[in-house]
């Protein structure tokens, strides 16, 4: 006859991984949160409407810095955000900063163009762009998908919903 021990050690307690990433997202609501709140008393109220249009921007602003305060609560205790078993994303890879730099860029130089060059030229190499960014090779193909999207949707803007987008060196042209 044998004898088994059903000895159980206690789970070695280890140290609390505090993910710092989450205090700036917290950071960033209470900003926002704040914001929201002052925007709010700036709004002019009318005698007319019991409700007023501050009642929203307070409500919202509050609940962000309430967020933000129970992350940080949540953040102090150790929560740590986990993947769903449906994703395939590996949450401890890092960042890949070169491809958000180039989208950044490319961003960026739409910004900076898309009143001179017009929505139609502009939203084409931002569709390359972005595409080359995230790593495509065809450039021809996707110069011309964006080429067909951008004018696409320069006319659905302007004939659809009546918003004229800038159409910059093609003036006369679209």
């Amino acid at each position: 006859m044998t004898e088994t021990s059903h000895e159980t050690t206690p789970p070695a307690t280890e140290p609390v991984r505090i993910d710092r990433a989450q205090f700036g997202l917290a950071g960033f609501l209470a900003l926002l949160g704040g914001y929201t709140l002052y925007d709010a008393t700036t709004l002019e109220v009318g005698f007319a409407d019991p409700v007023g249009p501050r009642v929203f921007p307070y409500v919202i602003g509050s609940a962000l810095l309430l967020l933000a305060v129970l992350l940080v609560i949540a953040t102090l205790r150790g929560s740590r955000p986990e993947a769903d078993d449906g994703e395939d994303i590996d949450l401890d890879t890092p960042a890949d900063w070169v491809t958000v730099g180039k989208l950044v860029g490319v961003l960026v130089f739409t910004i900076a163009t898309i009143s001179v060059l017009g929505w139609a030229i502009s939203g084409a190499l931002l569709f390359a762009g972005a595409a080359w960014a995230l790593g495509s090779t065809t450039l021809v193909r996707d110069v011309l998908v964006g080429i067909v999207m951008s004018v696409a949707s320069w006319y659905g803007f302007y004939v659809g919903l009546g918003i004229p987008l800038s159409p910059g060196l093609l003036d006369g042209i679209l």
